[in-house]
């Protein structure tokens, strides 16, 4: 009885792990960018020691301790940190989607911050002339649609005609380095969601978009990427032991940066089709007044696609375009990052939505879909009846353009 007593007293007075803070935290299985530049002894660092620096920032940039990267440099002697650069939603992310950003004075550090999605979204020659070098630390989600990497090809350009250093700390694409789908951006639809001429999911990390586009564009900045240490192209966030922290409102974890796209583009063609945002399930389902749910649901589940399953629910936004209205939908549950294509999902709802309600699809202004999916011709083909792989094969000889130069870009 003694020994079953010991035992019980073990098992029931057990610590989780990292349940006492960063001592018991498991170490990541990578090492991010900023982790590695910062290291003792990083020959990374060496070129940076004593300089001014700019750093683009937000609260997705993080080290592998979730520490803020302009409060590390900040508080670092080896640097100079002067000037932070906030992109859209603002340097610790308090900004709404699509408002503008002001410029300000960071309440943490102090500094400055210029915004670059406001009157101006690039680094202006004004603060540029007061640093040495721009470092950029933010996560991306690995959509062309996301603007972070939009704000990267602005600050490479200003980099490139005011010759200053840019410098990527790397981080991982959360939905792996080998999904790549959709259309190639054609430079007649080129704008802040879609800045350079690759498909809607891409597979490269940041510092990877950054080559990409300094290459094909001929931008000819001074670009260096400090590569994370330990990542692998078939990795998913959830293989990097990294906790995610919130990189955007309606990014508030992983499974919505997977889900995204699936989602995302469904409702950003459309006029009359939710994502979720507005609910507490962003990004994680399509509704819309007129959808049966166990009908969509079960046509979904039917249809085959991978890692993912569709469950049949009614919500009420409580903001946003469809504020108090009663939706009806299918929320998406995630099983399997790695085998999901989340823009061929986004494609099968909306084919699937149009068999089972045809003419009920309310699309965008071509522009709008042109912005977006960097073609035109999606609706008419969907309302057709189109077979998917027939779209998807329209956009195949560009996606192999892409990836041929992508190759020259990649780092892991």
């Amino acid at each position: 009885m003694k020994r079953l007593a010991l035992l019980l007293v073990s098992v029931c007075c057990a610590v989780p792990t990292g349940a006492l803070g960063s001592s018991t935290t498991p170490r990541p299985m990578i090492e991010l960018g900023v982790d590695v530049l910062l290291a003792p002894g990083s020959t990374h660092l060496e070129p940076l020691v004593g300089k001014r620096i700019g750093l683009i920032t937000n609260p997705s940039g993080v080290d592998g301790h979730l520490v803020p990267t302009a409060d590390r440099l900040a508080r670092d002697p080896r640097l100079q940190l002067v000037q932070l650069y906030g992109p859209e939603h603002g340097i610790r992310g308090e900004v709404p989607a699509g408002d503008p950003v002001e410029d300000a004075r960071d309440p943490v550090t102090g500094l400055p911050v210029q915004s670059l999605y406001g009157r101006t979204r690039r680094p202006t020659p004004e603060s540029l002339a007061g640093v040495d070098a721009l470092l950029f630390d933010i996560q991306d989600i690995g959509s062309r649609t996301y603007t972070y990497i939009s704000t990267l090809g602005e600050a490479m350009r200003a980099c490139a005609e005011h010759r200053k250093p840019l410098w990527v700390l790397d981080r991982p694409n959360p939905i792996g380095g080998l999904l790549t789908e959709g259309p190639v951006m054609p430079e007649q639809w080129r704008n802040f969601i879609g800045w350079g001429p690759m498909p809607i999911t891409h597979g490269m990390t940041v510092g990877e978009v950054a080559r990409f586009f300094n290459a094909t564009l001929g931008i000819g900045c001074d670009l260096q990427v400090v590569p994370m240490r330990g990542w692998r192209r078939e990795m998913t966030w959830a293989d990097t032991g990294l906790t995610w922290t919130q990189t955007s409102p309606h990014i508030p974890g992983v499974r919505q940066a997977h889900l995204y796209v699936a989602t995302g583009m469904v409702a950003m063609s459309t006029t009359n089709l939710s994502d979720g945002v507005g609910t507490t399930l962003p990004f994680e389902i399509v509704a819309a007044e007129f959808i049966d749910p166990p009908k969509l649901a079960a046509a979904l589940d039917a249809s085959g696609l991978p890692g993912v399953r569709f469950q049949a629910l009614a919500v009420k936004p409580f903001y946003g375009g469809f504020k108090d209205k009663a939706l009806r939908g299918v929320r998406l549950h995630l099983d399997d990052p790695r085998a999901f294509e989340p823009l061929r999902t986004a494609l099968t709802v909306l084919a699937t939505l149009e068999r089972l309600y045809p003419g009920k699809i309310a699309w965008a202004e071509e522009q709008i879909i042109g912005r977006h999916w960097g073609e035109t011709t999606l609706p008419a083909r969907i309302s057709q009846g189109d077979a998917l792989t027939d779209i998807q094969a329209a956009w195949r000889g560009d996606l192999d353009v892409f990836l041929a130069a992508r190759r020259a870009a990649l780092l892991y």
